[in-house]
């Protein structure tokens, strides 16, 4: 059989994957009053998925696919990019400094969880794309192993949800916000699918696959140890947070066990 003739369900099945980040933003939904112990975990849990699929799953098919030199570089490049542009935002819209959530440092820390919750919306969108295309080139080869591909990365994306609209839900306190930049960085699979198709596919190697995965992996990486952390640890809960981070690889290293 043509590969083509799997086109409409291999986008179909990478669409349902990605968007499976809606589920995980639900969470917001749940959350009736806001509370530190609450954001502290959750917190902990998002930069635990975040650091364990960098160096258990992108960084290893970077090293696999390019040279190990080169993968080492391309991470260090995704860190330098998202620091740059961290830094060349003015401190007044990109707060670093505050302590606690209080009365008197509310708007700062509102605008450093909207902060992270964008940034973090970005590398997951950024990460979703190649693995939207990864999904569908997977299925439109076989079709039995990417039905069984798309359930992995379905279960792995509702964490990914949570990462995203938790910190957006606690700046704006609306859940219908935190529900759709979620939704909008899982829409980044069924885009890279169909550019993938459209566009990239005779261009396509694993090389470049790799090596954007790495690009993203030191996005991650410094999003978790920049942003995600040093907020949850500011709610001085800090078992809590380590328990979240825990939680938050076991969930993804049990998903990626699936794959």
């Amino acid at each position: 059989m043509d590969v083509t003739e799997n086109v409409a369900p291999a986008f179909l099945l990478t669409a349902v994957a990605g968007l499976s980040t809606g589920i995980g933003s639900t969470v917001a939904y749940f959350i009736k009053k806001p509370k530190p112990i609450y954001l502290a975990f959750s917190l902990g849990l998002s930069a635990g998925v975040m650091i364990y699929i960098s160096f258990m799953e992108m960084l290893p098919a970077a090293f696999e696919a390019i040279k190990d030199v080169w993968a080492v570089v391309i991470f260090f490049a995704g860190i330098a990019f998202i620091g740059l542009i961290d830094i060349s935002i003015p401190q007044a819209e990109n707060p670093h400094d505050y302590t606690v959530l209080g009365d008197d440092n509310a708007t700062a820390a509102k605008q450093s969880f909207m902060r992270t919750g964008l940034l973090t919306a970005l590398a997951i969108g950024i990460h979703n794309f190649p693995e939207g295309l990864a999904a569908f080139g997977t299925a439109l080869s076989d079709m039995r192993l990417g039905v069984f591909t798309a359930v992995a990365i379905a279960i792995h994306n509702i964490p990914e949800g949570i990462s995203v609209s938790v910190p957006i839900f606690y700046a704006t306190g609306s859940r219908r916000k935190a529900f759709l930049y979620s939704f909008l960085s899982g829409l980044a699979e069924p885009v890279g699918a169909c550019l993938g198709f459209l566009v990239l596919w005779p261009f396509l190697s694993e090389k470049l696959l790799a090596s954007l995965l790495g690009f993203v992996a030191g996005i991650m990486v410094y999003i978790s140890l920049d942003e995600l952390l040093p907020s949850a640890h500011r709610f001085g809960h800090g078992h809590i947070v380590i328990l979240g981070v825990v939680l938050g690889m076991l969930i993804m290293a049990v998903s990626l066990l699936l794959i």
